[in-house]
């Protein structure tokens, strides 16, 4: 088994603003493993809030690289690495190459019938006009995720809902309010229409979550990584954000699914602004999924060869071979 690990950037098309942050590329890992000519590619973004770049995940992969042969499969992958970052790419990779050298696609492996999925677009922080602006200017999309933090929400809100009386609205705090704001907040969100309210409150400082009935429903992101913080979750969330970046994997992601399944939790699947090759994979767990947002490559300046086709109405069509799975 050849394993190839690469780091390649992509610039943003205008800077993207969440809580505390300003992007303007998106550094990815890439991995790429070869096997008795067969070829199999993942990528991974990693997650900001936990200090994770692609140079630190290409450093955490070249320490298992020895450990990679014929014989890794998905599974067994799961006790090679922790969760991380590092781990999705690596896992993307395996369940391609695996559906590379079987002739069958990942619909094949998993025993799934696909269905095309409708994506939000994400409008990132910026004056509550231009914020208007943009979900104007995104109106092939009927689903819109907005990012707001603790300065003017409710005004950027109200711009968005003017411009975009049609949309339906989930908005993204990224951990930027404390639980007094989220109760100020919640009736002019419950007014305005909004379905859904992503990751209100800072991880670890969500416990008074815990029996609190929100009007509208409250998704966790950041407070569960993966399938050992599914159970706090679940106690404290009505919508589980899976993201393939944070949790690992699609291996894990798959058993966050099923997990939430059985505690009849509504499902999300979220993205880290990766290419196509990091939407993909995303787009098995979309099958599952009241919420979709693989809408990263639509943020980049470019996307990768052979991507995803993001067509009106927010339709995107299944991915090709060519481009994974």
């Amino acid at each position: 088994m050849k394993v190839t690990v690469d780091v390649v950037s992509y610039p943003m098309e205008v800077p993207f603003a969440i809580t505390g942050h300003v992007f303007h590329d998106t550094d990815t890992v890439c991995v790429t493993l070869e096997d008795g000519g067969f070829v199999g590619r993942g990528e991974s973004v990693g997650s900001y809030y936990l200090h994770e770049t692609a140079d630190s995940m290409k450093a955490d992969l070249n320490t298992v690289i020895a450990n990679i042969t014929t014989s890794t499969t998905p599974e067994s992958l799961q006790d090679l690495m922790p969760v991380c970052g590092a781990r999705n790419a690596l896992d993307c990779a395996l369940w391609d190459l695996l559906a590379k050298k079987s002739g069958k696609r990942i619909w094949d492996l998993l025993a799934m019938s696909p269905r095309e999925v409708i994506t939000v677009f994400t409008v990132g922080m910026e004056d509550p006009a231009i914020m208007a602006r943009r979900a104007a200017e995104a109106t092939q999309f009927p689903q819109l995720k907005i990012k707001l933090n603790a300065d003017q929400p409710i005004e950027r809100l109200e711009a968005i809902r003017a411009a975009r009386p049609d949309a339906t609205l989930v908005i993204d705090v990224n951990q930027g309010w404390s639980f007094k704001e989220l109760k100020e907040y919640l009736p002019a969100c419950q007014k305005l229409g909004v379905a859904m309210i992503e990751q209100p409150l800072p991880r670890g400082e969500d416990e008074k979550l815990e029996g609190f009935k929100s009007p509208v429903p409250l998704g966790a992101d950041e407070s569960c990584l993966g399938l050992s913080e599914f159970e706090q979750a679940a106690d404290r969330y009505d919508v589980l954000n899976i993201k393939l970046d944070k949790c690992g994997g699609l291996t894990e992601g798959l058993g966050l699914v099923r997990a939430a399944k059985e505690r009849n939790m509504q499902l999300m699947v979220g993205n880290m602004t990766g290419t196509s090759l990091s939407m993909a994979p995303s787009y098995v767990i979309a099958q599952f999924c009241q919420f979709v947002d693989i809408d990263g490559p639509l943020l980049l300046a470019h996307d990768i060869k052979n991507g995803l086709e993001y067509r009106s109405g927010g339709t995107v069509g299944l991915p090709s071979a060519l481009l994974w799975g």
